[in-house]
């Protein structure tokens, strides 16, 4: 899942971040409500953690404005004051959920799951190619049927090139969703991550699923999923 969280305390957003960031989440953050509302309409997220209370736009103005735009972000409210008015008024405009400052980290990973879920439908939480499959949920991954222990950065990476089976992924495009930031073309980060991905996914089964494809990058191909794979070579 990829997180747009907009908190104005830079504790709690350095603290939401990192924990996020550690259970496999992709997270941007900002501080301020301008800059929060104009990466909220120009990109795409899973969700998005809105503080009410910022600076520049407040987070029941994004809100309202996001709905307005037609924006169907699944969006969790967050208040330091809990009053029930201001509840309202963020479910009234369209808020999925909220919650009341100070929080665990634990429920907020729960609620966006739940929220998640709700907007893409439980069906969408099971990524399947072949035998390989992926639960978004459980974080659980089985190849026939073998469990699969996958790190966090692991399971990304392969919950990406399992979202487009078949398709060529340039490394760019990886390091970007996976890793969340700007290409560096010195860095071998991404041959690392597929090499550790393959020991795990492929070495113990005759069919290769994670493909090099010269020059470009890598897919991930299975033969009873449609698609004649080219030549490609391993890492």
């Amino acid at each position: 899942m990829r997180i747009l969280v907009v908190e104005d305390e830079k504790k709690i957003l350095s603290f939401v971040r990192k924990g996020l960031e550690e259970q496999g989440f992709v997270v941007d953050a900002c501080d301020n409500g301008d800059d929060g509302f104009s990466m909220a309409m120009t990109h795409s997220y899973d969700a998005l953690v809105l503080d009410i209370m910022l600076p520049g736009r407040d987070g029941l103005s994004i809100l309202r404005t996001l709905r307005e735009n037609k924006n169907k972000i699944p969006v969790i409210i967050i208040t330091a004051r809990g009053e029930v008015s201001e509840k309202i008024e963020g479910l009234d405009l369209g808020a999925d959920d909220y919650l009341v400052k100070p929080f665990y980290l634990e429920e907020l990973i729960a609620r966006l799951k739940s929220v998640w879920r709700r907007s893409s439908g439980q069906g969408l939480s099971i990524l399947q190619v072949s035998n390989l499959r992926l639960d978004l949920m459980t974080r659980e991954v089985q190849r026939g049927e073998s469990k699969i222990d996958l790190a966090p950065r692991e399971f990304s990476l392969l919950e990406f090139l399992m979202r487009s089976p078949g398709r060529v992924l340039t490394r760019t495009q990886i390091i970007e969703q996976v890793w969340n930031y700007h290409f560096d073309s010195d860095t071998n980060i991404v041959d690392v991550y597929i090499q550790r991905l393959r020991r795990k996914v492929d070495d113990d089964f005759d069919e290769k699923f994670i493909q090099t494809v010269r020059g470009v990058g890598y897919r991930l191909v299975a033969s009873d999923c449609g698609t004649k794979p080219s030549k490609a070579e391993g890492v």
